[in-house]
This record gives structure tokens, sequence and C-alpha cells, in this order.
């Protein structure tokens, strides 16, 4: 089983947009995959049109109050299944640090889906915290969707820079850029820079507005725009990113 956490410092990079499509490219691909939600605005749940089963269910996980396959459900899609946001997963900052060795909680939650899934995808919420450190901790590879500005990349390096004040594993940390506009001089004098460092993905994402259309179709970009360019951008994403992660 391969984790894979989609993170950014901060939003409105289109993380979500890009798990959302991972994670179905992976289903296509014939893996069993599961789909994590820990980010408390549930836009991942709502394009694939989810609600949590259990309430509150996020926090008695962590409270073992409850066991993992509770939580997970089945989705439209083949091959795809999820555990949906809720609003308590705002209270795992809390949660985690009342916990003794709370750096291993997560990663225990993790492996026991070892043996039922090929690739679970996370999509989590943005910022430095007590989760983000336990999923960076956890996740075999925490991919970084980055739109090439210059407070984006600010944001790649101050990452870099956490990982190595907590003595985490930076080999884990990959990018992709997404929102691009190639017509613009800084995106492209940005990639051009970034590129060089080995952990951005030559593939990218560009600004589309196929990619915003997700929300009126709460679904996944080749459920319904399969031709698209923009679904044929995040195809060629994932085949660089399996080559990358499967080498």
């Amino acid at each position: 089983m391969i984790s894979i956490a989609l993170y950014h410092l901060k939003g409105g990079v289109g993380k979500t947009a890009t798990c959302v499509n991972l994670s179905y490219l992976a289903a296509q691909d014939g893996y069993k995959v599961l789909l994590w939600d820990l980010d408390p605005q549930g836009s991942t749940s709502f394009y694939y049109n989810v609600q949590p089963k259990i309430k509150s269910g996020t926090q008695k996980l962590f409270n073992e109050q409850l066991d993992l396959d509770e939580l997970v459900m089945a989705t439209s899609y083949e091959n795809i299944d999820i555990i949906p946001a809720d609003l308590t997963a705002r209270n795992l900052e809390i949660i985690l640090e009342e916990l003794r060795s709370s750096k291993r909680r997560f990663k225990s939650i993790l492996s026991q889906l070892e043996k039922d899934y090929d690739f679970v995808f996370i999509d989590c919420p943005p910022g430095f915290s007590v989760l983000s450190e336990n999923i960076f901790y956890a996740a075999d590879i925490i991919l970084m969707p980055t739109i090439p500005t210059t407070l984006s990349v600010r944001s790649y390096e101050l990452v870099k820079d956490y990982f190595a004040e907590k003595n985490l594993d930076e080999s884990k940390l990959m990018c992709c850029f997404t929102m691009v506009d190639i017509r613009k001089n800084m995106h492209n004098e940005i990639m051009q820079e970034l590129i060089r460092d080995n952990k951005f993905f030559h593939n990218y994402i560009p600004y589309l507005s196929d990619v915003e259309k997700m929300g009126v179709y709460q679904a996944p970009l080749h459920a319904f725009a399969p031709s698209s360019y923009a679904a044929q951008c995040y195809s060629d994403l994932w085949e660089e990113i399996k080559e990358g992660i499967m080498e």
C-alpha cells in the first residue's frame, strides 16, 4: 500500500482537485483506492457526493471509540472507497496534543489499511499543526500542488524548513504545478527555476474552467469530461507520478 497525502501550507492551490482526480485515475488503473478526507471543509467528500454515516466519526476514531472500517464508505465509482470528512476533524489538534506519543497515532491507524488497499489518498487541511506532523510522519508521499507564484514558492520553502526542523524525511516531499497560466512570464520563469529541483514533476495542471466544473458535476474530471485537455493533463501527471513512486 502506498499512502499519498495531498498537502499545502495554504488553501486555494488545487489540492482537493488533484486528490480527487489522481484517486480516480488510480482506480481506473485497477488499483483498490481509499480516499480519506481530513479537511473539515469536506470538498473531496462533496466531489464524490458522500456524507459521513457516523456522527463525530473522526473524533471517535482518534479517541479509540470505534474502528476504522466503521467509517469507510463506498462511492459510486468502482475501486474507490472514502472516509468522508466531518466537522470533528477540527478537534484533532486537541485530541492529538493530549495523546502520548501522538506522532505515531495516525501512522498506527493508517497501517490498518495495508491489506485492503493499494493506494490511500489523504486530503489534508492546510497549515502546520500536530495533525500535519502526524501525516508527514505516517504517509509515504507528501504531494504538494504548487501554483508557480512567489507566495506559493515561499510556502514550499517553509515546508522544507519545517521538515528539517522536525527531523522529518524530506525524501517524501514531492510537488506538482497547478493552476498554471503559461501566458504569464512569472509562471514560466518560476517553473523553469523549480523544475531543476528533483522534487517537482514536469507535467503540470493548467488553469482551466473544466477543473472548476467539478463542483457543478460533483465528479472527477474523467467522469464528465474524459476527452478534455484538463483530463489529459491529470492523466499525464498521474503517469509521471506512478513512474516516480514505483520505480
